[in-house]
């Protein structure tokens, strides 16, 4: 099975885009910057170069005395004409008393039927402090900038979603058992306007139908009950009578049984439904100990054999009282029916599980569908099929987390209660 994946929050999520788009167009912009400024000044200097060759030529030519300034300037005379070369050199810089790197322009002249090699040299360390500067500049403006902006986004955001997240809290608070109608923050963003009217419309379409369907199932109960104990009166009413043949009192027994699971059935599926529709609101600390020690009690004559007790402190949970009783019951009572006969039923109560053993001739076939409606391993055993599922629900509305496991011949039912 795939692991979930993480949720973020939008507003986190904007934000965390904006900072990945952001850096990376900051990456690319200074390194863009660096290189096109290193080649502006690259070509500034070399525009410099090819100038002080010129004039250097031209003085030459006018027969003015040859300039010289090493390592800036060198002229010399040659025999041959060679070619130009433009590079980058390193040589001793006597003002700086240091080797500096030069860019260096040598060209190949003849002037007045005399040949030249002339040398003109710049210093690149100024241009590189120069890039630097700009690069740093840069970042620095760009970085404010991206701080700015970041948070004027931020807050831009923060204002436009406003209505959709008092929105979300709303639907959270949703109730369908409140009379109060949800209450939506209007928004000039036509499609959040939208959704308001959809989830109006919605809600109130769901609370009807809930109510419908509450009190179609209310109804359903109620108006069962009174036939059923009608039939079981004249049912018994007949079995107690006279002449009767052992056909007759066998059918009417049958009947008599039909008609006591038909209230189980009816009293379990009302009780199913009560804890969908949250309607056991009623919530006060329930000491599982003293619960289960009333249960026991109550149970032990339904089963010949032991049923032990085991915890060494007292587990109270904030729920319904009645719920608590019916949790236990259940429990109890799925694992009389399916216990081994002469064997003793162990129930451990610990601080955050309870656990309930029994003795079993082999594992349950669906595990995954022992907690389902009227699922039933077999037909042996007379049930409903309700029991667990009630436990099931009654662990859903808590927070509780059933299990099933089988080893050593036992059949373990254990609760995961939340820690106290």
């Amino acid at each position: 099975m795939a692991e979930p994946t993480k949720k973020i929050k939008l507003l986190r999520k904007t934000s965390k885009t904006f900072l990945w788009i952001s850096l990376i167009l900051m990456v690319f912009s200074t390194i863009g910057l660096y290189f096109y400024v290193r080649n502006l000044l690259q070509n500034e200097v070399e525009e410099e170069l090819r100038s002080t060759e010129a004039r250097i030529e031209s003085s030459i030519s006018g027969n003015n005395p040859i300039y010289q300034l090493a390592p800036m300037v060198e002229v010399e005379t040659v025999s041959n004409l060679g070619s130009e070369h433009l590079k980058d050199t390193l040589i001793f810089d006597p003002s700086q008393n240091e080797i500096e790197e030069f860019r260096e322009l040598i060209t190949f002249s003849k002037i007045n039927d005399q040949n030249y090699r002339i040398t003109v040299r710049a210093l690149i360390v100024e241009s590189e402090d120069i890039l630097i500067a700009v690069v740093i500049s840069y970042l620095i403006v760009i970085l404010f900038v991206f701080i700015f902006l970041f948070y004027l986004n931020k807050s831009r955001t923060e204002k436009l979603w406003n209505p959709f997240f008092k929105n979300l809290e709303q639907m959270k608070l949703f109730s369908l058992t409140s009379e109060t109608p949800i209450s939506l923050m209007d928004s000039d963003i036509l499609e959040f306007s939208e959704l308001n009217t959809e989830i109006t419309m919605l809600t109130d379409k769901v609370r009807a139908d809930y109510k419908n369907l509450k009190q179609f199932t209310e109804d359903v109960s109620h108006e069962l009950q009174t036939p059923l104990a009608i039939i079981q009166a004249k049912v018994d009413t007949i079995i107690n009578g006279e002449a009767l043949n052992d056909l007759q009192f066998e059918q009417l027994s049958s009947i008599q049984y039909d008609i006591q699971r038909l209230k189980q059935l009816n009293k379990k599926l009302g009780l199913i439904s009560k804890i969908e529709n949250d309607q056991f609101t009623n919530i006060s600390p329930c000491n599982l100990n003293h619960i289960l020690k009333d249960r026991i009690e109550n149970l032990s004559e339904l089963y010949p054999s032991e049923i032990l007790f085991e915890s060494n402190e007292d587990v109270v949970l904030l729920m319904d009282a009645h719920l608590a009783e019916v949790l236990c019951d259940n429990l109890l009572s799925n694992a009389i029916k399916y216990s081994l006969p002469n064997t003793p039923i162990v129930i451990i109560l610990e601080k955050d599980s309870l656990s309930v053993r029994n003795k079993g001739i082999r594992a349950i076939l669906k595990p995954d569908q022992l907690f389902q409606r009227f699922y039933k391993e077999s037909d042996e055993v007379k049930s409903t099929g309700l029991g667990l599922a009630i436990v099931k629900k009654i662990c859903d509305l808590y927070g509780f987390q059933p299990s099933y496991r089988y080893s050593n011949n036992e059949h373990h039912f254990t609760i995961s209660l939340p820690k106290q």
